[in-house]
């Protein structure tokens, strides 16, 4: 659920409604069309605080589009809060 509020906080989705139905529970996410592609980094590796601009700068296709989600000690954060 954290990884959708990132993605709502940018504008990525709308809103998100949890459906309990006493089983594992469902997600009804509004997708608002902005999501061109999204993806996952595997195996999954431990970067430095000095390396994420490095890593940012290969993987996404410009320095004004796309954000990478990390997963800290402190949270789930994009790479500019990461920063």
């Amino acid at each position: 659920i954290k990884f959708l509020q990132v993605m709502q906080k940018h504008g990525y989705i709308g809103d998100l409604e949890m459906i309990d139905d006493h089983r594992a529970g469902k997600i009804v996410v509004d997708l608002v069309g902005r999501i061109n592609k999204c993806g996952v980094i595997s195996p999954r590796f431990d970067v430095c605080l000095g390396d994420i601009e490095q890593l940012a700068s290969n993987i996404l296709p410009s320095r004004q589009f796309g954000h990478l989600v990390f997963t800290t000690p402190y949270g789930i954060m994009d790479h500019e809060e990461a920063r």
